[in-house]
C-alpha cells in the first residue's frame, strides 16, 4: 500500500517524469529555482512564473527523486521551500526532492481507539544514543512489552544546528535531517504498528524558530500584525491572507497522519494561536483530519494553558479534540509533594490545599479555566456541565516542559524522598484519565532531562545569558545551553538503572500497566462521568471514587505523607472490592491504618447507606 499527501504547497514528481515546485510568495517580485543533478550542488536557473494569488509555479522536466532545489527571490536571496519534505543538510541549504510513494505501507492497521492509549513521551535525539529513526525502532519492543500502546514523538521538524528541543522548528514538513530521512521516519512508525503502538507526533502551529525561517522576506502575510507569541511574531490565522496560512498548517497536520500514518497529533501550546474567525484554525484542522482519516483511530491531542473545556469531546467529532495535557494533575500533584508554589505552581499552593485540588483533578479532570478569573486575577475552580470525561485529558508526573525547564533539569521522582519517588508516575498511571510516561521515568533514570539548543553567534548569546537571568536564584554553574554536553547529559540511561532499584521499578510500573489493562480500561466507557468524587482524610490522606453505571466502583486510597495515617473506621470504599494494585500497603498492615507514601486501588459494588 502506498500513501501521498496531495498539496498545493512544494514540490511533487509528475507522472510522466520531471518535477513541479510551488511556492507561495505574495510579496516577491520574481522567482525561480535553482537545481541540479549533480549530488550535492544546484546548478541550473529555471525561471518561476506567476500563478496568481502570490503563487509561482516552475516545472523541472528533467528532475528526479533525491536531486536538490532551491527557490531564490527576486534574484538575490536563496531559501529553501517551506514545503520541503527534506533539507538534507539543515534549513539554511537546498532542498531534496522526495518520492512519496517510495515506501511500501502494510495494509492491516487501522489504529487503536483512545481509551487504549498509554503514551510514552520521547526526545528523538536523546532516547538512544544514536538519536535517530532507525535506532528508535529498535527500542520500540520493550515499551511494548512494558504496557506502552503509543509512543509521543517531540516535533521532529527541521531545525538549524545538530540538537534542541524541536520547538523552534522551521520546515514543518521535513524530518530533521540528524534524526533521518523521510524514509526512515517511515520505517519506525511501520515498526511501531507492527508491535501494536500508536505513534503521536508533537506539532508546533504557534511561531515558526528565531534562526532558518525566511518566510518574512517574501510571505510577510504569514504573520499576524496585530498579536504575538512568547517566541517571536505570531502566525497569523485570522488577518488579510490568512486564507493560505491556515492551509499551509491544516496541510501539514494532513501530510504526517496520511503520508506517514501518524496516528495521532499533539498540538503544542495552542493558548498561544490567535485567532478570532469561525470556525477558528484548530476547528478547521479538526475536521479535515477527521474528513481524511475515516476508518482509521486518528486522535488529536491539545496542549492548551487556557483548558478551554468545549475544544474536548468524548468521541470522535469534526472540529474537535479526543484530549489535552492535563497540567492541573501534575501542578497540584507537585506542589502536594514538594511545596514548590512559584512559577508553574503559584495557584497551586497560595491560598488554597494542593490535597484538595489534586482530589479535585482526580475526580473531576481540569480545575481551573483561565476564561473565569475572581477580581485581582486569581484563577478559580469551574464546574462544567456536562461534566468533563476523564478520559479526555492526559495525566502525567514527567514530561519535557516541567522537567526540562527547571534550572537543572531534575525529575519530580528526584525532589521527593526515595520512599515517595514511584507515587507520582503510579497515580499518574492508574486513573480514568489517559497516562503519559516521559522517557526514562518507566526504570527510574537519574539523568536529567535539560534545556538545550545548537544556536550559533548572537542567538547563542542571547539564549545563555537569557537562562542565567530566569535562574539567577540557582548559581552559576548552570548547565550551558548550547554545549553539546548539556545534550549529552540528558540521555536517559535504562541499561544502567537495570540494577536492584532499576529492576524493580521498571516491574512496578509493568505490574501498574498490565493492572490498568485489566481492571480499568476495559470499564472506560461504563464511566459515570460527574458522579466521580473525593475526600481529604486527615492531614495527608486522599480518598477518591470514580463510579460506573453498572454500579461498579474504583476506589483510590492515598497517604501523601511520611508518617502512618489513621482512618476511621467507615470510609467511601466499595465493598466485596479486589485489589487492582497496592504500593507500599501490604496485606497484613493493621486495620485502620494507611502506612506512610502508600496507595491502594480497588474494584468493587459501592456502599449504600
Amino acid at each position: 500500500m502506498l500513501h501521498a499527501h496531495d498539496m498545493p504547497f512544494g514540490a511533487r514528481l509528475l507522472p510522466g517524469g520531471g518535477a513541479r515546485c510551488r511556492l507561495w510568495a505574495p510579496a516577491a517580485k520574481s522567482a525561480e529555482v535553482a537545481w541540479g543533478r549533480a549530488a550535492g550542488a544546484v546548478t541550473e536557473l529555471v525561471p518561476a512564473q506567476p500563478a496568481g494569488g502570490g503563487w509561482w509555479e516552475c516545472d523541472l522536466p528533467l528532475a528526479n527523486a533525491g536531486e536538490l532545489y532551491q527557490w531564490r527571490i527576486d534574484g538575490e536571496l536563496a531559501v529553501p521551500d517551506p514545503a520541503s519534505r527534506a533539507n538534507p543538510q539543515g534549513p539554511h541549504a537546498p532542498s531534496q526532492l522526495v518520492d512519496p510513494l517510495d515506501f511500501p505501507w502494510d495494509e492491516d492497521w487501522a489504529g487503536r481507539p483512545w481509551h487504549e492509549t498509554v503514551l510514552y513521551e520521547l526526545h528523538l535525539g536523546t532516547f538512544t544514543p544514536e538519536g535517530t529513526f532507525l535506532a528508535a525502532a529498535g527500542r520500540l519492543q520493550e515499551l511494548a512489552d512494558l504496557g506502552v500502546t503509543a509512543i509521543e514523538l517531540m516535533p521532529v521538524s527541521a531545525f538549524p544546528g545538530r540538537f534542541g528541543w524541536g520547538y523552534d522548528g522551521v520546515l514543518p514538513f521535513a524530518p530533521h535531517p540528524a534524526y533521518g530521512t523521510p524514509a526512515e521516519l517511515k520505517y519506525l512508525v511501520q515498526a511501531a504498528h507492527r508491535l501494536g503502538l500508536m505513534v503521536f507526533m508533537d506539532v508546533v502551529y504557534n511561531h515558526f524558530g528565531p534562526d532558518g525561517n525566511y518566510l518574512h522576506a517574501y510571505a510577510p502575510a504569514f504573520f499576524s500584525k496585530t498579536a504575538s507569541s512568547p517566541w517571536g511574531a505570531a502566525i497569523n490565522f485570522d488577518g488579510p491572507d490568512s486564507q493560505r496560512v491556515r492551509e499551509f498548517f491544516i496541510h501539514n497536520a494532513l501530510y504526517w497522519v496520511e503520508e506517514f500514518r501518524i496516528d495521532g497529533l499533539r498540538l503544542d501550546a495552542v493558548h498561544a494561536i490567535i485567532d478570532t474567525s469561525r470556525p477558528d484554525v484548530l476547528e478547521q484542522l479538526s475536521a479535515a483530519v477527521r474528513g481524511a482519516t475515516a476508518g482509521r483511530h486518528v486522535h488529536l491531542v491539545l496542549e492548551n494553558e487556557n483548558n478551554h473545556y468545549h475544544r474536548l469531546a468524548p468521541e470522535p467529532m469534526a472540529e474537535r479534540y479526543d484530549g489535552q495535557w492535563n497540567d492541573d494533575f501534575h501542578h497540584a500533584l507537585h506542589v502536594a509533594l514538594t511545596g514548590e508554589t512559584h512559577g508553574y505552581y503559584h495557584d497551586y499552593g497560595s491560598g488554597v490545599e494542593p490535597l484538595e485540588l489534586l482530589g479535585r483533578s482526580l475526580s473531576h479532570g481540569m480545575v481551573f479555566e483561565d476564561s473565569r478569573r475572581k477580581p485581582g486575577g486569581a484563577r478559580e475552580t469551574v464546574a462544567h456541565t456536562p461534566p468533563q470525561p476523564l478520559t479526555a485529558l492526559v495525566n502525567f508526573a514527567h514530561n519535557h516542559d516541567q522537567v526540562g525547564n527547571r534550572a537543572r533539569g531534575e525529575r519530580l521522582s528526584q525532589l521527593v524522598p526515595p520512599a515517595a519517588a514511584l507515587l507520582p508516575t503510579l497515580l499518574a498511571l492508574l486513573t480514568p484519565a489517559i497516562p503519559m510516561l516521559f522517557q526514562g521515568e518507566e526504570c527510574g533514570a537519574e539523568q536529567p532531562f535539560l534545556y538545550f539548543a545548537d544556536w550559533d553567534g548572537e542567538l547563542r548569546d542571547a539564549v545563555r545569558a537569557g537562562r542565567k537571568r530566569e535562574f539567577a536564584h540557582a548559581g552559576d554553574d548552570l548547565p550551558d545551553p548550547c554545549s553539546a554536553a548539556t545534550f549529552e547529559a540528558s540521555r536517559p540511561d535504562c541499561a544502567s538503572a537495570t540494577g536492584s532499584r532499576g529492576r524493580a521499578w521498571q516491574e512496578l510500573v509493568h505490574s501498574a500497566l498490565a493492572a490498568r489493562a485489566r481492571w480499568i480500561t476495559p470499564r472506560q466507557a461504563l464511566l459515570d462521568h460527574g458522579k466521580h468524587t473525593h475526600q481529604r482524610v486527615g492531614a495527608t490522606g486522599l480518598a477518591v471514587q470514580w463510579r460506573y453505571t453498572d454500579g461498579q466502583m474504583l476506589a483510590l486510597e492515598l497517604n501523601l505523607g511520611p508518617e502512618p495515617l489513621a482512618v476511621p473506621a467507615q470510609h467511601l470504599g466499595p465493598v466485596e472490592a479486589e485489589t487492582v494494585f497496592s504500593y507500599r500497603r501490604p496485606a497484613e498492615v493493621e486495620a485502620g491504618v494507611w502506612p506512610a507514601w502508600s496507595v491502594r486501588w480497588t474494584l468493587g459494588t459501592e456502599i449504600t447507606l
